[in-house]
């Protein structure tokens, strides 16, 4: 347990930030398994978006991001 004031400010950031990456991280692999499920544009843009905002916000590399975006966007063309 910390015992300085930025310490204990820290931590409780932390906490937050762990939280809300996970969401992210969670909103990202949903949304890429709901595409992979129908196989829709609107399915595929949404899981575009997600995985934007994920690698936006440095939760995944960026060139993950775009490997991600482009193995899902070939599945709709086949």
């Amino acid at each position: 347990m910390p015992n300085i004031a930025s310490a204990k400010k820290k931590q409780r950031q932390d906490k937050k930030r762990l939280a809300m990456n996970k969401t992210r991280q969670k909103k990202m692999r949903d949304s890429t398994q709901l595409f992979l499920k129908k196989k829709t544009k609107e399915a595929l843009k949404k899981a575009i978006s997600y995985i934007d905002k994920a690698s936006k916000n440095n939760i995944i590399h960026k060139n993950k991001a775009n490997r991600l975006k482009s193995r899902i966007s070939k599945l709709l063309k086949k």
